[in-house]
């Protein structure tokens, strides 16, 4: 009988997929190991090519406006000037940003790092390797690592200061010729036509200029204030992150991130330098507690910090005590771009997704190696009708990688997060125990996570792998009506997390690339 209920089990999922696949289909996306060694070497990474701040730049000066010097639009400001294009990055403040975010790059972003020629941005700031994750939960824990065996020794993630990477990458790019880095506020996109031509900006000083070129790039942040002519956005905060950093204290797995399943939402823990471990508490919802009336440190000390491992309670406590504590929204916004001419979204002020899979670098740098692909044999960028419709197929090219991530972050925040739901409470047992299986149940999961093998169709069956071994839990050895029907609401519920977030992204793209006609505008590169 335990055959036959799990045969049904399996036919009605399988078809209950295609069916959904086929009849949900895509339906709109074509709208129109110290820090600086020594107090030199700090001011060289901060003294930036600025020799443009004071005069308006012409077109035939400037052939790529990028509005915004993050990891995004610094990595692409390098990329691009590498081959040769003449490239201008506005960007609001140049000095060290701090962030609570942005500090693990997976192994995948790491090798896109290789292949655009900026792995040492990784050095010199006390980054640190990362070959996995430790998974805890109830008292248990299970150590998965990263499926490293097929790349060279130095492949691995890495952990760092955001701020410490992101001058790097400045630092990078304006040692480039043909990059001018700008500090200044860009208030506007100029439009002629329907067609951006530049952009306005506001000088340090106050001062308003103005710049053309024949292609600008936006990827000014999850705050960007340029997005909405450029893309749907529908941004949705799930949670926040509050973050602190504890000081001389090993974590219980070296070399790993760590992950609580806690109640109501996952704890992360992982190393940002040799001496700090960064904490980020999450918190759902629209709220947190107030920090300035003792709220928060009061909801850490007794609801958070006895689910701390015992290993890192006193650290943890003692950073609560000294008083930086911070906070982050966690924003989610699926890419859903309206191809204007003479413009582009990249980062995350295109597409953004729950931080806690730490995949946000890895999905912007695959998109810069996919546009300087698509950039590449192309040398005159004035025809800007052309060439939007041209780069029409960069927002398909991108969808296999950032797809992937995007989906196994939503869906995973939503399966480690706590509920009342007795399914809900199964299907979170039933990820830690596939997990904790080894072998191909965990170096397939965390290849998808890490970025290694960003396949849509894999991330399904593993997710739906991690279902079925949840009903299998329920129904073996004694399937009782009470089991029957929780399984039932089990597979419903997995469909729930899963299928929307996979509308959002967009069926057709992403397991069907190969249909979008946008992708056969894009010619081989030379």
């Amino acid at each position: 009988m335990d055959q036959y209920i799990l045969g049904i089990l399996f036919a009605s999922l399988f078809g209950f997929l295609f069916l959904y696949i086929f009849c949900f289909n895509d339906k709109t996306k074509t709208k129109n190991k110290n820090y600086y060694t020594n107090k030199e070497e700090a001011t060289a990474a901060t003294s930036f090519n600025t020799q443009n701040d004071t005069v308006n730049i012409s077109a035939n000066d400037t052939d790529i406006i990028i509005v915004g010097a993050g990891v995004a639009g610094s990595a692409l400001a390098y990329t691009l000037a590498k081959d040769g294009r003449r490239v201008h990055v506005i960007e609001r403040d140049l000095t060290e940003p701090e962030r609570i975010v942005g500090e693990l790059l997976q192994p995948g972003g790491y090798l896109k790092l290789l292949e655009l020629g900026l792995e040492d941005c990784v050095e010199k700031i006390d980054a640190q390797r990362v070959l996995g994750y430790a998974l805890f939960k109830d008292g248990k824990s299970t150590t998965l690592s990263y499926p490293l065996e097929k790349f060279q020794s130095d492949v691995s993630g890495r952990s760092f200061h955001n701020g410490r990477f992101i001058q790097r990458m400045r630092e990078k790019a304006a040692s480039l010729p043909n990059v001018s880095l700008e500090e200044g506020t860009v208030t506007s996109l100029l439009e002629e036509k329907g067609t951006i031509k530049g952009v306005q900006y506001k000088t340090k000083d106050g001062q308003e200029h103005k710049a053309y070129a024949p292609l600008t790039v936006v990827c000014d942040g999850c705050f960007s204030n340029l997005r909405r002519s450029l893309c749907n956005p529908k941004v949705d905060v799930p949670s926040w992150f509050v973050g602190l950093v504890l000081e001389n204290c090993q974590l219980p797995f070296s070399n790993h991130g760590h992950v609580i399943l806690a109640d109501p939402s996952p704890i992360l823990f992982y190393p940002i330098s040799s001496t700090e471990i960064r904490c980020l508490v999450d918190i759902p919802g629209q709220k947190v507690p107030s920090i300035a009336n003792g709220e928060m440190a009061n909801h850490l000390k007794t609801k958070v910090a006895p689910q701390v491992p015992v290993e890192l309670r006193d650290a943890f406590l003692s950073a609560i005590d000294k008083g930086n504590i911070r906070t982050m929204p966690n924003r989610s916004m699926p890419a859903d771009s309206l191809p204007t001419p003479g413009a582009l979204l990249m980062g995350d002020a295109f597409n953004m997704r729950h931080p806690l899979t730490g995949g946000g670098m890895t999905v912007a740098l695959s998109d810069i190696v996919v546009l300087r692909n698509l950039l590449k044999p192309l040398r005159d960028l004035n025809d800007a009708a052309s060439l939007t419709k041209y780069l029409e197929s960069f927002y398909t090219l991108r969808k296999p990688v950032a797809s992937t991530i995007n989906t196994l972050a939503g869906a995973l925040y939503k399966v480690f997060s706590a509920s009342p739901d007795k399914e809900r409470k199964e299907m979170r047992q039933a990820c830690f125990d596939y997990l904790s299986l080894g072998g191909v149940f965990s170096t397939g999961p965390v290849a998808l996570l890490s970025g290694l093998n960003p396949r849509p169709l894999s991330l399904v069956l593993h997710f739906f792998a991690v279902a079925i071994y949840g009903v299998g839990r329920l129904l073996v050895p004694f399937p009782s009506p009470k089991r029957v029907w929780i399984a039932a609401r089990l597979i419903l519920s997995a469909s729930g997390i899963i299928f929307p977030i996979i509308k959002a992204e967009g069926v057709r793209q992403m397991f069907f690339p190969a249909t979008v006609p946008a992708i056969y505008r894009a010619p081989p590169v030379n």
